[in-house]
């Protein structure tokens, strides 16, 4: 069970922000383009920082606690994998916090333009 933990430790994230997406209305997985633009970005900067890291060998990942799965150039999946899931949840609780801010103070949803039109 040890070399899942970095896993289970993402999967926590994703399980405990999914009720802002589902409850809260967040609405970036429904976004997903806007989502996509806004996580893209930061994957690539910290995979190349991470990727320089690990060659140069600033830091390396404890194999008892990742499942060993190495992506090219020496990364660990759940390092990738990280790099997505922090940000995506980020962003669930930035729109959750903006939804009930809303709601306290009572302004109506503007229509965004990511919205399909119907």
């Amino acid at each position: 069970m040890e070399r899942y933990q970095y896993l289970l430790v993402l999967g926590l994230c994703v399980l405990v922000t999914l009720p802002l997406e589902l409850a809260l209305r967040a609405r970036v997985y429904r976004r997903a383009r806007w989502a996509a633009a806004a996580v893209l970005p930061v994957v690539l900067v910290f995979s190349v920082w991470d990727v320089v890291g690990i060659w140069r060998g600033h830091w390396s990942y404890n194999p008892a606690y990742v499942t060993g799965v190495r992506l090219p150039l020496r990364m660990p999946l759940e390092e990738l994998l990280f790099f997505v899931v922090v940000p995506v949840c980020g962003l669930l609780t930035y729109e959750a916090v903006g939804t009930v801010l809303r709601w306290v103070r009572g302004v109506r949803p503007a229509r965004s333009r990511w919205r399909r039109r119907a």
